[in-house]
């Protein structure tokens, strides 16, 4: 039962944190360079991003708390709790939180922005609604890389226990 609850819990990170460097790094780079150049390009690439992001969202608070939950039976399953899991804890806490405030805060603020410009290929860069846009982009994106770091970390500490 042991081994499997870490199993459990690695791969539950490694759903994550591999869907977070995924997204980052292949999903919205890769649609943004091919479909930026065409009519309503950025427009259609963000439509695909906003709706992707909100899938890892969802999965990533299921992973989350599978990672909780197994984090609690396996400290239980070995006679009390580790120091380990108060700090293994806090980084999923910390994890979940900001994956929260990013689907539920800063997600609907973007897409409200969204409808508000309607086609953003044709909103000029210095528009109020494009500014504002780009300032919660740059929130959404610093929240993902805080996530992406604390899961690299946690993964890192859930690693290290394997013996």
């Amino acid at each position: 039962m042991i081994s499997t609850l870490r199993f459990i819990m690695v791969l539950s990170l490694v759903v994550w944190v591999g869907g977070i460097i995924f997204f980052s790094f292949v999903l919205a780079p890769t649609l943004f360079s091919t479909l930026g150049g065409a009519e309503n390009g950025r427009h259609l690439a963000g439509s695909v991003v906003n709706r992707s992001l909100g899938a890892l969202h969802f999965i990533g608070i299921a992973c989350g708390l599978i990672f909780l939950t197994c984090l609690f039976l396996y400290s239980n399953a070995i006679n009390g709790p580790m120091r380990a899991a108060a700090t293994q804890s806090i980084l999923i806490f910390i994890m979940l939180a900001v994956t929260a405030f990013s689907q539920f805060a800063i997600a609907p603020r973007m897409a409200a922005l969204r409808n508000q410009m309607g086609v953003i290929d044709d909103i000029a860069a210095t528009d109020a609604r494009q500014v504002e846009f780009d300032r919660w982009h740059r929130w959404s994106t610093s929240a993902e890389a805080g996530v992406l770091i604390s899961g690299l970390v946690l993964l890192f500490l859930v690693s290290k226990e394997v013996r």
